[in-house]
């Protein structure tokens, strides 16, 4: 029996299944990681944080000034 090309086919699984489980992780995080640099870019421009009622709602609002 020939094996030359088994190595090649079990590469090309273990990079599908790494594919597969990365995809799923940014799906599930995503909103987070999205809130996570919406913070960091509040920050950045002088806003205000403001949190969404879900992960990945999250805004900048501008700092209202008291007169």
């Amino acid at each position: 029996m020939k094996k030359d090309g088994q190595a090649l086919v079990e590469y090309i699984l273990i990079i599908a299944l790494i594919s597969v489980i990365a995809i799923a992780l940014v799906n599930y995080f995503g909103g987070y990681l999205k809130d996570a640099i919406t913070k960091s870019s509040c920050s950045l421009v002088d806003e205000k944080y403001v949190k969404g009622d879900k992960p990945g709602e999250a805004k900048c609002e501008e700092i209202k000034e008291e007169e």
